[in-house]
């Protein structure tokens, strides 16, 4: 159970990288080596919980004044792999981009220009120090976007039904997932790119491919690839989760494209279309 909040905070999906500790320099690869040995780490749902409880002062904290020292962990193959939230940066990112998200009255209703102009500043003055720096999670909320789902293949699909009655004690979350080694993730992405560019030129799910593609670029060869349906979950029903395989269906898409194929290309975008839809109207009706 969380120590912020058992409430569940739904809506987020990621797109991490878990890279192995030899990626990190000294002493950063010490901190995370101590960390990764924490029995009380914390959770996805508890990174989230503390980003919008920042919202709740007057005025608003839009970023975190200090870095995360926090990180999500994995074992592969005995290799520990880590990948760190990095909240402030996702923060200055996340705002650049609300412009085009929200209307102008409730942008600055819940951030006030002000507010906004500060963050701004220190951003930029932080960038020229760190002209660098990425994040290791990218994180959209209420869709997974379909360029995500070139990565990964449906065979690396995890899905669990979860248990009990959600935020109960002792209740498990249903999971719906996939992880896939950095060398296929970059595979796929510039096979799908090649079959795309070949097909229709240009359009948004290739401006997307390659945004993603050039991302990751920027991390260890054997790190690790996970595209997690997040809190997403959490509104779905269980049978349109286990029914769902948006990545077979971008697979069949991009192949059929590679073919020729353009009826059975539309078809796989049709099904793609009317899956999340599903997920737009709910969307709108909250």
């Amino acid at each position: 159970m969380s120590k912020v909040s058992s409430v569940i905070v739904p809506y987020a999906t990621y797109l991490r990288v878990y890279e192995p500790l030899a990626a990190f320099p000294e002493p950063e690869r010490d901190h995370w080596a101590r960390y990764a040995r924490r029995p009380d780490r914390p959770s996805c749902q508890d990174e989230l919980r503390r980003s919008l409880a920042d919202l709740l002062p007057t005025p608003p904290i839009p970023v975190p004044v200090q870095e995360s020292g926090d990180a999500f962990v994995l074992d592969v193959d005995g290799v520990v792999c880590v990948c760190p939230w990095r909240t402030r940066l996702r923060g200055w990112q996340a705002l650049v981009g609300l412009t085009e998200e929200l209307p102008p009255p409730v942008l600055d209703a819940a951030l006030p220009p002000v507010v906004r102009q500060q963050a701004s500043r220190d951003y930029e003055r932080w960038l020229a120090r760190n002209p660098d720096a990425r994040p290791w999670i990218r994180t959209a909320t209420w869709q997974v976007p379909l360029n995500w789902f070139v990565l990964v293949s449906d065979e690396e699909r995890e899905y669990a039904k979860g248990t009990g009655d959600p935020g109960a004690a002792g209740a498990e979350p249903p999971v719906l997932r996939y992880r896939t080694p950095m060398v296929q993730a970059r595979r796929r992405v510039a096979r799908g790119l090649r079959a795309l560019k070949d097909a229709i030129e240009e359009g948004p799910l290739i401006d997307g491919l390659v945004d993603v593609g050039r991302w990751l670029e920027e991390f260890h060869p054997r790190s690790l690839v996970e595209l997690d349906y997040g809190g997403l979950v959490h509104v779905l029903p269980a049978g349109e989760l286990e029914d769902d395989h948006s990545a077979a269906d971008v697979a069949e898409g991009i192949d059929a494209l590679r073919r020729g194929d353009g009826a059975a290309a539309g078809e796989a975008y049709g099904r793609l279309v009317e899956r999340w839809r599903s997920v737009r109207d709910r969307r709108s009706a909250n």
